[in-house]
């Protein structure tokens, strides 16, 4: 990738890249920018994605309880932060730092995807709950071929990146819900 592009080439390129990842294609490292530069441009994407899923419903004019949006922007964080060091962990467990920050890059913009996605199926009403079944099986999906032809793992460690995630994800949304109080419904 150019090291000269702007930050919506490189959206447009990682996006082509999601693509790719929904689809298979062996190839698909070539469409992600995993320099220091490409890694700032995900933490962007990232950083939109949290936005878009705090206060994204109440641009579509959804009601929300007062803080709601604070709160999820701060809950999405904490977990993107558990994900992300449970997958840096586990990598540095196997000796595959190297695919450390591709995984995070990749991760990145199909979390940026994904939270789009999810915006757009609050449009949908009781139809978007289809379209969360299908958006979860194609985050699954992007997850598998994230380590399959991007960090190059092979089975046994994609389930075991995938299981501690889990458990990070779980204990961090324990802490969460010790710390932050529950909003006025």
């Amino acid at each position: 990738m150019p090291q000269s592009q702007t930050f919506f080439e490189e959206a447009s390129q990682a996006m082509r890249g999601c693509w790719a990842l929904i689809t298979g294609q062996r190839d698909v490292a070539n469409w992600f920018d995993f320099s220091q530069r490409g890694l700032v441009g995900s933490l962007i994407a990232v950083v939109l994605a949290l936005l878009l899923a705090g206060f994204g419903p109440l641009l579509l004019g959804l009601q929300a309880p007062a803080g709601a949006a604070s709160q999820s922007v701060i809950m999405n964080a904490a977990l993107f932060l558990a994900q992300a060091g449970m997958a840096w962990i586990v990598l540095r467990q196997m000796g595959r730092q190297d695919g450390f920050v591709p995984y995070l890059v990749a991760t990145n913009w199909v979390t940026l995807l994904s939270g789009a996605l999810l915006l757009i199926s609050l449009l949908f009403g009781e139809a978007g709950m289809i379209m969360l079944m299908v958006i979860v099986i194609v985050a699954l999906l992007t997850f598998i071929n994230i380590g399959r032809f991007i960090v190059t793992l092979k089975p046994i460690q994609i389930g075991l990146l995938f299981v501690s995630q889990a458990v990070g994800v779980f204990l961090a949304l324990a802490v969460l819900a010790v710390l932050l109080p529950m909003p006025p419904v």
